[in-house]
């Protein structure tokens, strides 16, 4: 049985999605590899994200000249963005080790006791996912934040004996993708909060040309702007393509990446210009030419394009949401203007009705409620 430490990173979506579309967020166990040797060291180095980095920037300078462990930090926000990143920047900053976990991988609270047992003065301990953490290790985790002290419970039944364990002093980094899941009294023990944005274009080229200079590529501006225009404001997605585009590059031209180089490399990897593949427009496409643009619940929409229902939540939804291109209502999902635009069909006559959208209602969407609110 591997070492609590040794667990691989559980996200939301399993690592398959992100390794079988080019412009998934999320990554697989492959991908780990190869980003480890991308990432920045320090927060110097670490590009985008200004107002995060600052703010922690202050608060790990002051905590070393007190010499003393800083509060415990959640970082927020979209996967892909460098959260993982951060929190090893953190213990790169503060000099200390940083032990890395997940939610789904704490299944018990003697699982976290053991782990929280095994660190050292001023460690940095991350939790990924921590929104997904078992309640009794949640309720465990209280003490250890506040205190740095957990009960490690002996025994059952009227016999049990809670013996008090003391802990050494660390600094909880925990990431989340789903800020709103976490309970109360965890998010209130963190004492800074930093919400990731996703990047505007010009981050993101600075991102790849750093990211080229590692990797020995020779890129061009034109052609980093091409990368960053359909990389979806996501350095994980930027890095990527970066490295489908170097394939061709040195398979099909002289390895120089160029605009016109990246533009035959991503168009050969189905994304287009907006940062969408093959299975957006093919959601886009089912919804508008099958469905008259909707409303159509979501697992009607994934057997029209031979998917799982979540995986077109979790891996199109999102980005065609943000992008303008999609809406969900209480009756299903409904395709904009810009989606029938963006496929090239003309706006049905009278266009496309306006409205106050709001979310979907647990299940798929069937309800009968009106599909926009007077």
């Amino acid at each position: 049985m591997s070492a609590p430490f040794d667990r691989s990173l559980t996200g939301e979506v399993s690592g398959d999605l992100g390794q079988e579309w080019a412009v998934s967020p999320q990554a697989g166990d492959e991908e780990r590899v190869v980003e480890s040797a991308l990432r920045p060291h320090s927060l110097h180095d670490f590009i985008g994200q200004p107002k995060v980095a600052r703010q922690l920037a202050l608060v790990l300078e002051g905590a070393k000249r007190r010499g003393r462990p800083p509060d415990h930090v959640l970082l927020s926000g979209p996967p892909g963005l460098g959260k993982t990143s951060l929190a090893l920047i953190i213990g790169s900053e503060l000099g200390t080790a940083v032990k890395i976990t997940s939610g789904p991988a704490i299944e018990r609270s003697g699982d976290l006791a053991a782990m929280l047992s095994n660190l050292s003065p001023g460690d940095v301990l991350f939790i990924d996912e921590i929104h997904r953490i078992a309640r009794p290790a949640e309720e465990l985790l209280y003490m250890a934040m506040e205190d740095f002290r957990v009960d490690v419970v002996v025994g059952k039944g009227p016999g049990a004996t809670a013996i008090p364990l003391d802990i050494n002093p660390f600094t909880l980094v925990g990431a989340t993708t789903r800020a709103g899941l976490l309970t109360g009294p965890l998010r209130d023990r963190f004492g800074f909060v930093g919400q990731m944005e996703f990047y505007e274009p010009a981050e993101l080229q600075l991102v790849l040309a750093r990211s080229a200079d590692l990797l020995g590529v020779e890129l061009t501006d034109e052609g980093s702007a091409e990368i960053a225009g359909r990389s979806r404001g996501t350095p994980r997605i930027a890095n990527r393509l970066l490295r489908r585009v170097r394939d061709y590059a040195e398979v099909e031209a002289d390895g120089r990446v160029t605009r016109a180089v990246a533009e035959a490399a991503l168009a050969l990897y189905d994304v287009d210009h907006l940062g969408l593949d093959r299975l957006d427009r093919a959601v886009l496409e089912a919804l508008v030419a099958k469905f008259g643009g909707g409303p159509v619940g979501v697992a009607t929409l994934a057997v029209a394009v031979g998917e799982e229902p979540h995986t077109v939540e979790e891996v199109c939804e999102p980005f065609l949401v943000r992008a303008g291109l999609l809406a969900r209502t209480p009756r299903g999902r409904v395709a904009t203007e810009a989606a029938w635009r963006h496929l090239g069909h003309a706006v049905p006559r009278g266009g496309i009705p306006l409205g106050r959208v709001t979310a979907d209602p647990p299940g798929t969407g069937s309800s009968s409620e009106p599909l926009f609110d007077a």
